[in-house]
């Protein structure tokens, strides 16, 4: 019997390594999964890349874990807001790395991994220092730049509903970038509000098919996210 439901985050963080790549979901903290974010600091995993729309907001969730020392790179559109001071800490003095992408570029980057594709044109950065040392194409008298997938080792993501197999429904804009890291990861841990039974879920409200989710997380107490 298929049943992606653990008993704990503990339970679905356990064999994360140190240096893993780890897409975490969330447009600022709508969608995080702080609940998760909080049991890989607890867990102790360091030197890890993380995959997000930003570098985390005051000291909670995903800010917690950059202050704790804990991440070695950051690929993300937006690291710099008035409450990112753990980031800009450590990244004035050297202690994170940073890899900035447009957030449409990282939105595609993470879909084609997910979607198999080997790489992409788009013209977003040509001619800026984005597009250093990258290669460039000329299409139909428009510059464009190569940018190539972003996969990931873990997805944590934050999702309103689940079934014992994995699929998944979101609440509102909590959904963002949730779908496409599930696709892009080789394991998608999803932190839920709500598990149900099979056939609960209505098929068109599922964004997530359970193929892409292998943990699942019920965390009841879980903070909702518009």
């Amino acid at each position: 019997m298929i049943d992606k439901i653990f008993a704990s985050p503990e339970a679905a963080l356990a064999d994360l390594p140190d240096g893993a790549t780890v897409m975490i979901g969330g447009f600022g903290n709508a969608g995080m999964p702080v609940e998760l974010i909080d049991c890989l600091i607890a867990q102790g995993a360091k030197d890890l890349t993380i995959v997000n729309n930003n570098a985390g907001n005051a000291d909670a969730g995903l800010a917690a874990l950059i202050g704790a020392g804990r991440v070695r790179k950051i690929l993300c559109s937006f690291p710099r807001q008035a409450d990112s001071w753990h980031f800009d800490r450590l990244y004035r003095a050297g202690g994170i790395e940073l890899e900035l992408v447009p957030q449409g570029t990282l939105a595609e980057r993470i879909r084609a991994a997910g979607a198999g594709i080997g790489a992409f044109y788009t013209p977003t950065a040509f001619g800026t220092r984005l597009a250093e040392g990258k290669e460039t194409r000329r299409i139909r008298e428009r510059d464009y730049v190569l940018e190539y997938p972003i996969h990931a080792d873990y997805a944590l993501i934050k999702a309103e509903r689940a079934d014992r197999w994995g699929n998944l429904s979101y609440r509102m804009t909590a959904r963002n970038f949730g779908p496409i890291m599930a696709a892009a990861a080789k394991c998608t841990v999803a932190q839920v509000r709500e598990t149900v039974a099979l056939g609960q879920l209505d098929p068109e409200a599922i964004v997530t098919p359970g193929i892409f989710v292998q943990r699942v997380v019920h965390l009841a107490a879980a903070r909702k996210a518009a």
